[in-house]
């Protein structure tokens, strides 16, 4: 790869401090193939397995091992709809918003969801457990209302019954 700063070393040494040194090498290999622009995508993946999401320093990072400008891979990340830019909770909640469970009480539901936990679609509670996002279809109509917390399908879902199911993965969010 060919470096275009004077102080490589030092930009190098600080992106391995926020990456690692697995990814910094995973990033040197990506930059050695042929068109190594076309590489951006996997290595946001990769950066992404391994924090959970892209913050801002990854994504500084990224850009100055792989050379490619930081607008470049900021625009990429903030593209596509499979990066996160924040953190996620440890159990990702989805209220599922289509027609069948939306004419049958989804929106009341996940009012309770919000009352509960403080935050709004796609937010984080503030003790980092819970991630609240809306799905268009979960393909489970016959259940309807449903709520998917990671992927464990909740049917038939009534708002008295969110504080009940909130609190069973609060207990498995202490184990």
């Amino acid at each position: 790869m060919t470096t275009c700063t004077d102080n490589w070393e030092q930009v190098e040494a600080a992106a391995k401090t926020v990456l690692g040194e697995r990814l910094a090498e995973y990033i040197r290999r990506a930059t050695e193939k042929p068109h190594p622009e076309s590489q951006l995508i996997a290595v946001l993946h990769e950066v992404q397995s391994e924090f959970g999401y892209l913050a801002e320093a990854h994504l500084d990072a990224v850009a100055q091992l792989m050379q490619v400008p930081a607008a470049k891979v900021a625009g990429v990340a903030s593209f596509y709809h499979f990066f996160r830019l924040k953190p996620r909770g440890k159990f990702m909640i989805n209220v599922c918003l289509g027609t069948a469970c939306y004419v049958k009480g989804a929106e009341r539901v996940a009012q309770k969801i919000t009352e509960e936990l403080g935050i709004t679609w796609g937010e984080t509670s503030k003790d980092g457990v819970f991630t609240l996002e809306g799905s268009r279809c979960l393909g489970t109509c016959g259940l309807a209302p449903v709520v998917m917390i990671d992927d464990e399908i909740h049917g038939e879902v009534t708002p008295d019954q969110v504080p009940a199911l909130l609190e069973k993965y609060l207990k498995k969010a202490r184990e």
